[in-house]
Parts: structure tokens; sequence; C-alpha cells
């Protein structure tokens, strides 16, 4: 649990910067399917993180100018429907691979940024002092980022 936002935002920018390695990867690298559980590329796993940073961007926004998130109470109902979670990122990894590799790395560079940009102008009562939003925003950043390091791993050794 954090008690400010300054906090969360180093632990989360430390925490993003292994993936910043994908950048650094050729676009046919990016492409290369290592076996791992999710059979994701690099790309993929960009896509992945991006899909659910820009979500959180979202949600950062509405909390920025009120008190509640439609989009996240939107999700949170969403994710409580078995299987939806799964769906969800499946129908994901399709439409990220159908982006131009230009276009998953320009919104791979920003997101997290964007991210956490707008963090710093939601009132902490609505994110950091806020048990659920802040739980909420450690499992799509700083936890979500955890979660995928072995694909990323995986991904760094493939090329």
């Amino acid at each position: 649990m954090y008690f400010d936002a300054l906090s969360f935002l180093e632990d989360e920018r430390d925490t993003f910067r292994a993936f910043e390695a994908l950048e650094d990867l050729t676009d046919e690298q990016l492409e290369i399917v290592p076996p791992t559980d999710l059979g994701w590329s690099g790309r993929d796993l960009m896509g992945h993180l991006v899909q659910w940073q820009e979500i959180s961007l979202q949600v950062a926004k509405e909390l920025a100018v009120n008190e509640a998130s439609p989009t996240y109470e939107a999700n949170h109902a969403r994710w409580a429907i078995p299987g939806e979670a799964d769906r969800f990122n499946d129908a994901g990894i399709i439409a990220w691979r159908a982006l131009p590799i230009a276009e998953v790395r320009a919104r791979f560079r920003q997101a997290a940024g964007e991210l956490r940009g707008y963090l710093t102008v939601v009132p902490e009562s609505r994110w950091i002092k806020h048990p659920r939003h802040q739980e909420y925003f450690f499992g799509e950043t700083t936890g979500h980022y955890e979660e995928h390091l072995p694909e990323l791993r995986a991904v760094l050794a493939a090329v």
C-alpha cells in the first residue's frame, strides 16, 4: 500500500523501465515468438501492456475531474464475468497485431508517460487514498508489469 503519489509513481517508473528494452529490438525481432505459456511476441507484449495503460489513462482522466470513473466501474463489472478478462485480452492481441508496427511503437513510447502525467493531477483522495482505485492502478501498472516479466525475459532471450 502506498501513502503518497510520488512513491507509487517512482515504483511504477522503475518497474516499467525493464520493458523499455523492447524499444531497442528491430521490427523483425519484435515478431519472434519465444516458447512461453502465452505464446506472445515482443510486439504482442508491447500491445498488451499499452492496452491496459490506455484504459488506466482513461480512468485517470475521469478521476482528475470527477469523484468516480465510469470506465473503472464498467471494467470492474466486466471482469466479474467468468472468462471475460481472457476474452478481452485475446481480442486485444488480435487488434494489436493488425496495427502497423510504427503505431505500436509510438503508443508504447507514449502511454506509460502520459498515464504517469495524468496521475499527478488526480487528487490523491481519488487514487492513493482510495483503496480500490489504488489497487486498480497498481494492478494495471507495476503489478501487471511484474506479472509479465517472464514474457519479457523470454522475448529478450530469443533475440
